[in-house]
């Protein structure tokens, strides 16, 4: 995958306690754990937006929709 350099600002304490984690070994350097940090937060905010998307939907009416149909073309469906 294609990797493009960027620069950022981070508060000291912050900074600090990346820092701890790659010396632990839980990263191989800062570049990366900045790299997963960022994946997984957008992979949150994506997973909650479809959440919300998802809550607005009324089942009953959804059912019915996925359901629409059926009842006319059951006649004509193979027995097995």
């Amino acid at each position: 995958m294609a990797t493009s350099k960027i620069a950022i600002t981070i508060d000291q304490n912050t900074l600090h306690r990346l820092d701890l984690l790659v010396k632990s070994h839980l990263f191989p350097n800062r570049s990366r754990a900045i790299q997963e940090a960022v994946t997984e937060k957008i992979e949150r905010i994506e997973k909650s937006r479809l959440a919300r998307e998802c809550a607005k939907l009324n089942p009953t009416f959804e059912q019915n929709l996925s359901e629409e149909g059926f009842e006319m073309e059951i006649d004509e469906w193979s027995e097995y």
